[in-house]
């Protein structure tokens, strides 16, 4: 019994940090699922070693395209490639990568759960430090930058370095500093990833000012382990990276077969905000209001009530709710409802729980009430969210 040879695949990308290895980790279920593929893999960082394509004979390509040298090589090849964040240059029409099919974030919906997450924390100065040598770092300026102005806010960006010896950290580190030195504070910083939020989280030390206290910071990616181990621990946009290899692999499969004959463009969604200490702050003057901000996020809106709030602070209830709705515009229910709701969000899409677990371990005593209140905040019930940013 004769067996379909398997599809040779070339997977340039990097497994340093956590989106090249969420996104491959999408890219091998599919594998098992409707392959199994044969993959070369070059494990490293932006730089890959680019395989000579003809000598190996590959059907298809699913590559980070960091210069002109991979990108000559990937073009000389002539196999079907998915391309994973091309930038403004490489997207442009002279370019011969615009025809490829590409993988990228929603800048504006990354951008928009950063400023939220600080504007939430009451944060009225917003900062943006991106990286130059990024084109999807440049496509989150120009977000921040529009978003910001909505809510009546001058933008705060700092001008990196153009010269590439001068883009190397330890020549840069300085620079930031002194920039940092300049800011108004209490000021909320959106990171363009989780790289540059430690770089800004480093800077923010030699400038001596504490973090999250004078400056809250955010980056991008949510990687556990690199936001664990930075200090204090970085908060972080979640992508929803595992899917979007999965969707990748499946593109590239229908561009291998001929199912597929138009390029086209994927987009990693954008989860939600993972709190961590750089800015677990709430930028108010009222320190009554401040604390029972920090009660319910630390513990995410479960176990936590208005009067629980209340004893642990030894306030007045009506006079803290007073201020508390003057301050916020909402209830301190509210507040506490919306906490539990982040948190429903993350256990839907991280876990295969069932509603009325999810339900639970998110604080809402009962699953009927969940499932109202989620349509109601979301626009779709917990079962759609969930089916809808899944694979």
């Amino acid at each position: 019994m004769s067996h379909a040879p398997k599809a040779r695949v070339a997977l340039l990308v990097e497994t340093a940090r956590a989106f090249g290895r969420e996104f491959l980790r999408g890219v091998a279920r599919y594998s098992r699922e409707h392959g199994p593929w044969s993959f070369h893999i070059s494990p490293g960082d932006y730089e890959q070693v680019v395989p000579k394509m003809q000598q190996w004979g590959g059907d298809g390509i699913i590559a980070r395209i960091p210069n002109s040298r991979v990108a000559s090589e990937i073009l000389k090849a002539g196999l079907p490639t998915i391309a994973i964040g091309l930038t403004d240059e490489q997207l442009a029409g002279d370019s011969p990568l615009h025809n490829l099919s590409e993988v990228s974030s929603d800048s504006r919906e990354v951008t928009r759960l950063a400023v939220d997450h600080l504007l939430h924390r009451r944060f009225r100065r917003l900062a943006y430090v991106g990286s130059n040598d990024r084109g999807w770092s440049s496509r989150r300026e120009t977000a921040f930058r529009e978003c910001v102005a909505l809510h009546g806010i001058d933008p705060i960006v700092y001008p990196g370095p153009t010269r590439p010896r001068d883009m190397v950290w330890e020549r840069e580190q300085k620079r930031l500093a002194e920039w940092i030195r300049k800011l108004p504070t209490p000021i909320g910083v959106f990171a363009c990833d989780d790289d540059r939020g430690r770089e800004v989280l480093e800077a923010c030390a030699l400038a001596g000012f504490n973090v999250p206290e004078e400056i809250a910071v955010v980056g991008v990616d949510n990687d556990e382990v690199f936001c664990d181990l930075s200090d204090p621990p970085l908060s972080s946009v979640s992508l929803n990276i595992e899917t979007a290899g999965y969707r990748a692999a499946e593109l590239l499969d229908g561009l291998m077969s001929g199912r597929v004959r138009e390029p086209r463009s994927l987009t990693v969604e954008a989860l939600g905000v993972v709190a961590r200490r750089s800015s677990e702050v709430v930028a108010v003057e009222d320190e009554d209001i401040s604390a029972a901000l920090q009660i319910i996020h630390r513990d995410q809106g479960r176990g936590v009530s208005v009067d629980s709030i209340v004893e642990e602070l030894a306030v007045s209830r009506r006079s803290l709710e007073k201020r508390f709705r003057a301050v916020l515009g909402r209830s301190i229910l509210e507040e506490i409802q919306l906490a539990r709701l982040d948190h429903s969000k993350r256990l839907l899409l991280d876990s295969s729980y069932p509603i009325s677990r999810v339900a639970r371990l998110a604080g809402f005593g009962s699953v009927g009430y969940f499932i109202q209140f989620f349509q109601r905040r979301v626009g779709k019930t917990p079962g759609k969210y969930r089916a809808d940013l899944s694979p």
